[in-house]
């Protein structure tokens, strides 16, 4: 697991328009980097409409949003379209991401345990390095814990 200090592993992935991202493009800029389960089911949509709804508050601190799920990059527009969402999603259909930042791991649920995305938020500062690291994720007041 990732600890606060640690350099932000890099990658090479698309966004929801199929353009690269590569999380050494944002050295020099603060980066919330959030990690969600699926889009469009309640606790994701919950978290970001949340951080839609206070973006302008994230951008006056510096703050450079981007989603991450492992779902491909048209279920990502869909979502993107249905809620409005001013920040870019990124396709991790490789899980490429997921597992450099150790999201990537088992959960449970109603007894069946599989593999999944955890829903974890990195503060990346403009140094590239772990500025703090969410792993208990508010979804409904999470700009808040990014505030804080």
């Amino acid at each position: 697991m990732l600890q606060i200090g640690d350099a932000a592993p890099d990658f090479e992935v698309k966004d929801q328009n199929g353009n690269p991202v590569r999380m050494s493009d944002f050295k020099g800029k603060k980066v919330v980097l959030y990690f969600y389960p699926k889009d469009d089911t309640p606790g994701c949509t919950a978290q970001a409409c949340n951080l839609r709804d206070n973006y302008d508050a994230l951008l006056a601190k510096g703050y450079v949003v981007l989603g991450v799920s492992v779902d491909n990059e048209k279920s990502h527009q869909k979502f993107i379209q249905k809620f409005d969402l001013p920040f870019p999603l990124l396709a991790d259909t490789e899980h490429e991401i997921v597992e450099k930042y150790g999201v990537w791991q088992e959960k449970s649920m109603y007894g069946r345990k599989y593999m999944g995305t955890m829903r974890y938020t990195f503060v990346i500062d403009e140094e590239g390095k772990m500025e703090d690291i969410i792993t208990k994720v508010d979804t409904k007041n999470h700009t808040a814990q990014l505030l804080k």
